[in-house]
């Protein structure tokens, strides 16, 4: 890889991994469209780690506070009762899915799961559900002609059910095409969470899951086409632009629906469909490629 190729890869993570549309599918389909080798799930699961430390600096007052009661709450029965506390709790309960099937599907994960016909479905598929989820929030919302609107609920409502469910859906995400906080975001709008609350939470859950498959996969790194030079370089342009993302991200989602990713998703997978149909593509391009 040049060192080119990782500024691409670089910017492309920091740019699509908080937004919903998928970090992954997009590094795959930069290298296929350009002709280069696929930077592989270890290349994408490192760089990773430079947009979640965006995330740990953003949300840095968030995340010293939950830590702080969770830590302090496993010797003090009363401050288990704390929201922050519980949202520790929560985070490590909301991983667990993401690490079982992490674990158990690595070798899919590296392989099939990379066919550019299984990401455009994904595209399409988790674009139609966010669509789906976003128009239930919006209704609820606005109300309508008959009906009033409905108060939606914030993350002091978050139960160990719905912690569960959100790492469920976060799981999805081991998929290219998925997309960490599509999967989640969707998830939270359609258990009843205002858009604020259901991206904060992704945000917050992907910490533990992003950062242990980084560490995991550190022993693959500098192997291959892929050496360690650009491949810290690519995290590091992750991590710069990714915390701009963060910040304009929180702030559009705060008065606008998610319907552009969804439009995007749905004619991203549909164009996919057709170039590898009409043979411009194959499914596994880029695989063999440079």
């Amino acid at each position: 890889m040049s060192w080119f190729e990782s500024f691409v890869l670089g910017l492309v993570q920091g740019l699509t991994e908080f937004l919903p549309i998928s970090s992954s599918a997009h590094l795959r389909l930069t290298a296929a469209f350009a002709g280069w080798q696929d930077p592989g799930a270890a290349f994408t699961a490192i760089t990773q780690i430079g947009t979640e430390a965006a995330v740990i600096i953003y949300f840095r007052k968030d995340i010293g506070r939950i830590i702080s009661a969770w830590a302090r709450s496993l010797f003090n029965r009363e401050l288990r009762q704390d929201h922050d506390a519980q949202m520790g709790w929560l985070v490590i309960v909301g991983s667990i899915p993401i690490g079982v099937l992490g674990i158990t599907l690595k070798d899919a994960i590296e392989g099939p799961f990379r066919d550019l016909r299984l990401i455009a479905t994904t595209l399409i598929v988790m674009g139609v559900v966010l669509g789906i989820a976003d128009r239930l929030a919006a209704r609820d919302e606005t109300g309508g002609r008959h009906r009033a609107a409905k108060q939606r609920k914030s993350l002091t409502d978050l139960s160990v059910r719905d912690g569960l469910l959100y790492g469920v859906c976060q799981a999805m995400a081991l998929i290219p095409g998925v997309s960490r906080s599509g999967a989640t975001i969707s998830g939270g709008l359609l258990m009843g969470y205002t858009r604020e609350s259901a991206a904060r939470y992704s945000f917050l859950l992907a910490i533990p899951a992003v950062l242990a498959s980084g560490v995991f996969e550190l022993k693959d790194a500098g192997q291959g086409h892929v050496s360690w030079g650009p491949t810290l370089f690519a995290t590091v342009i992750a991590f710069v632009v990714g915390y701009a993302v963060i910040a304009w991200f929180m702030k559009f989602i705060s008065h606008k629906s998610f319907m552009p990713f969804v439009i995007y998703r749905i004619l991203l997978g549909i164009v996919l469909f057709a170039l590898v149909a009409a043979g411009t593509l194959t499914p596994h391009a880029g695989e063999t490629a440079g």
